[in-house]
């Protein structure tokens, strides 16, 4: 099978995204892609939370999903959207971080709510708290497709290993990692974190990224690592996207994931231990 991944440089206004983001998966699918993967919050980024209002709608009503449902069965290719930013209709306002699978037919296959929440200081200049604009997801996904069995997972996610072991467990072959990752952990984390989640679970990893300087309207922005990486179940990088937006694709065969478990089957030799 043939995956692509799909580099953004996303903004504050969900219409410029949807263009860029459907320009990128019509080449994806130009160049003969079965799976096509976008980044984390494909259709809005912005520091500042006036930027959401108006911009923003429940998943009934996206026009970003609406469009790329409709691209995915132009294409007969089955389209991951890394997450959309969603009107989420709870009481306290936070918005839905929302990852969604669409098939070739442009049904959807599956959808995904983020587990774990960003919320971290990592410098005296750079703080993220996640929980305060969005809620969590309380749920682990899977999605059986003809390509294999994947697993749903977020940017944040790949910190907390257990969900991929679970996913893994459950009969996952890819897992989906779409991030929007901080360029200082970005460049300590990204990779070894990505290939620590394919060693452990024997997977394939596709990890579509954000990248650049996102402007909000008032001018502040956010700057993110980009470097999609598609990592084998043997823990190899097959490719790096570097740092430009743009479609990167990657010839990916399913047989390596029974190949590398057989080598090392630790998925299967798991022990029950008592907590210290």
């Amino acid at each position: 099978m043939r995956a692509a991944l799909v580099q953004l440089t996303s903004g504050h206004d969900p219409a410029l995204n949807l263009a860029a983001t459907r320009a990128a998966v019509a080449r994806a699918a130009e160049g003969g892609a079965d799976l096509v993967t976008t980044p984390e919050v494909t259709n809005f980024i912005s520091v500042n939370p006036e930027d959401a209002r108006g911009r923003l709608f429940v998943e009934d009503e996206d026009p970003t999903l609406g469009a790329l449902r409709e691209d995915a069965a132009r294409h007969g290719i089955w389209l991951h959207v890394g997450s959309l930013a969603l009107r989420s209709g709870d009481a306290d306002g936070r918005l839905a971080n929302r990852s969604v699978l669409i098939g070739p037919d442009g049904s959807i296959a599956a959808r995904y709510d983020k587990i774990h929440m960003f919320d971290v200081a990592i410098d005296a200049t750079e703080t993220y708290r996640e929980s305060d604009r969005y809620r969590p997801g309380d749920r682990a996904v899977l999605a059986r497709t003809p390509m294999g069995t994947i697993g749903l997972t977020v940017c944040y996610d790949v910190r907390f290993a257990r969900l991929y072991r679970d996913l893994a467990r459950a009969g996952a072959g890819i897992l989906m990692v779409p991030a929007a990752f901080s360029p200082v952990s970005g460049a300590a984390h990204w990779e070894p974190l990505l290939r620590a989640r394919a060693i452990e679970t024997g997977c394939f990893v596709l990890a579509a990224a954000q990248t650049g300087r996102h402007v909000a309207s008032d001018g502040r922005e956010r700057r993110t690592h980009g470097h999609s990486l598609a990592v084998s179940p043997w823990g190899e990088v097959l490719v790096d996207a570097g740092t430009e937006p743009g479609v990167t694709f990657v010839d990916l065969d399913p047989a390596d994931v029974d190949r590398s478990r057989a080598r090392i089957p630790s998925l299967g030799l798991e022990q029950d231990y008592a907590a210290p």
